[in-house]
């Protein structure tokens, strides 16, 4: 049994442990591309959030890993088929009563480990922070806190060359072989400003790919993977203990 995992503790621990932070990571159930399986993210969620906080834990911080919430918003990709969509106001009523229950245990510190690009948690975060002011609520991207490119030669942002080099090293089993995956081409939108990055809308997906891949896979491996992934966890592990060995009292300088 792993102690940081609450999964993989009983009662005997947890009514006796000390915790400073609850960690819940948080993935989508959704098509990437012919090669990947649909729990890509959640695979990607449940290990990098474990060996993370494994990295914290052996460095003496008191951190505690929730099982993983496998489903996330996915309306622009209401036509593919199964892709399970959870709405925004859906994800607010499960922080919300997460945080009833750690905030009426004494638990203060509170981080979101998001493994899926539909899940927007800053105006969640923003709302709830003025409903439990005394508590610190923050999430993280995984995938924004490494330069992709590098460990890998193709950019991309779903079931791409990244995603399927870390399927590759943590569930091989479930990878199709690369010549099946599609190209991840994508189509983009017309509209100049959204095009560019300073205008948004929703991404329709079997619009924007025909493979719902967007980046190329097809130059992923197991060694890539295992790269990314051990520098990953090392910076995420970080992200844990200074959040975990956080004053309240005194965060800023």
């Amino acid at each position: 049994m792993r102690p940081y995992l609450l999964a993989e503790s009983n009662w005997k621990q947890i009514r006796e442990a000390e915790i400073d932070l609850v960690i819940l990571p948080w993935g989508a159930t959704e098509a990437h591309n012919f090669h990947l399986p649909y729990a890509s993210d959640i695979i990607e969620s449940d290990h990098l959030a474990a060996e993370a906080a494994r990295l914290a834990h052996e460095q003496g911080a008191r951190v505690m890993v929730l099982p993983t919430i496998p489903f996330g918003v996915n309306t622009g990709q209401r036509d593919i088929r199964l892709d399970i969509n959870l709405n925004p106001s859906t994800l607010m009523a499960i922080v919300r009563d997460i945080l009833d229950t750690l905030n009426r245990q004494g638990i203060r510190k509170f981080l979101i480990f998001n493994s899926h690009g539909g899940n927007d948690f800053k105006p969640i975060l923003r709302e709830l922070g003025v409903k439990y002011p005394d508590m610190l609520l923050a999430y993280t991207n995984w995938y924004t806190a490494l330069n992709k490119s590098k460990y890998f030669e193709h950019a991309g942002d779903h079931a791409d060359e990244m995603e399927t080099s870390l399927l590759l090293l943590l569930r091989p089993d479930l990878v199709r072989p690369l010549s099946e995956a599609g190209s991840g081409a994508e189509n983009k939108i017309k509209i100049k400003g959204i095009r560019d990055g300073w205008a948004w809308t929703e991404r329709q997906w079997s619009l924007a790919t025909e493979d719902t891949g967007v980046g190329d896979p097809r130059l992923a491996s197991a060694e890539k993977g295992e790269a990314y992934f051990k520098d990953l966890t090392h910076k995420m592990a970080s992200l844990f203990i200074e959040i975990a060995q956080a004053d309240l009292s005194d965060l800023y300088e």
